[in-house]
């Protein structure tokens, strides 16, 4: 185990057509990992990563098990090829399934099929079209708070990713977050931008799907992490199971405190960053979170033997 060494995880934003491709073609192990999701799945999800329809891949109880089987089909193949344990797991949003699944915390066949379970709830609380999310860059995190508060009018919109210093992410109701781009843009924001998603995640519509989805994270047999964990609800180690699994909920309807959790991990001592997962979207807010901080990835087979020299 390294002691300064943390795997992160991403979440949805992640997913593109044929990631992993390259990896995929030399590493048959990593086809083990989609095999086996797709057994709990009951479709072939490597082939519908690999070729599409997009649509289909975007649509969130796609693509939360594609980006959670990406991820830890990455982390056996690290571990696999004799890679350094961290001494702490965190993910963005969906990625904390991947983590506690690295953890030991959750196996990974009931991983699989509780994010599918959790994309098609968020989908159901809110339907399409009545929800939105937008990115708000260059402006305080107070100011997006209040610019929430002035834009709500009785509607739900509010911040719900501290992504990095200057970027934001707001969600709610989509007349809502209409109004609260302008008052963004109003209040000074470099840029103010719808994000093509689905669904308004983190945010109090997502309530519902809360309630609806406690039974089934109750059902699973979890385990302590074997790895300590940082949540995106409390951004600090979860101290027991209990805590753990109403933080996982309450993950649906409250804030991703992404910029906390890395000073979290720098406060622990951790010094390098290691995204695992498709992309490189946290290596790029974990700079910006934490000054002096090492940032790696394992999108591409040169990516990961690059990380496996600097970090052997």
């Amino acid at each position: 185990m390294s002691a300064s060494l943390a795997f992160v995880f991403p979440g949805q934003g992640s997913q593109s057509l044929a990631m992993l491709a390259e990896h995929g073609a030399q590493q048959n192990a990593l086809l083990d990992t989609f095999a086996e999701a797709s057994s709990a799945l009951g479709y072939d999800l490597w082939a519908l990563v690999q070729q599409g329809p997009e649509e289909q891949l975007n649509q969130t109880d796609k693509t939360q098990p594609a980006i959670l089987t990406a991820s830890i089909a990455l982390w056996r193949l690290w571990l696999a090829e004799g890679g350094a344990r961290p001494a702490f797991v965190a993910g963005h949003s969906l990625g904390e399934y991947s983590a506690l699944v690295a953890a030991g915390s959750l196996p990974f066949a009931d991983a699989v099929k509780l994010v599918e379970l959790r994309g098609q709830l968020m989908q159901q609380a809110v339907p399409a079209g009545q929800g939105g999310m937008a990115a708000i860059l260059g402006l305080e995190d107070a100011d997006v708070l209040a610019a929430c508060a002035e834009a709500a009018q009785g509607e739900v919109v509010s911040a719900v990713n501290f992504n990095a210093p200057g970027q934001v992410v707001i969600a709610g109701g989509a007349a809502a977050v209409a109004r609260a781009i302008d008052a963004c843009k109003a209040r000074g924001a470099k840029r103010a931008m719808s994000l093509p998603v689905s669904v308004p995640s983190h945010c109090d519509l997502m309530r519902p799907a809360a309630e609806r989805f406690a039974a089934s994270v109750e059902a699973i047999a979890w385990q302590s992490p074997q790895i300590p964990l940082v949540q995106n609800v409390s951004a600090a180690v979860v101290a027991d199971l209990d805590s753990l699994k109403r933080n996982l909920l309450a993950q649906l309807y409250s804030p991703v405190r992404w910029v906390e959790s890395m000073v979290c991990l720098a406060e622990q001592g951790v010094t390098d960053l290691l995204e695992c997962g498709p992309g490189k979207v946290l290596s790029g807010l974990n700079k910006r979170c934490v000054k002096g901080i090492n940032t790696h990835n394992l999108d591409t087979p040169d990516a990961f033997a690059a990380a496996r020299a600097t970090l052997a």
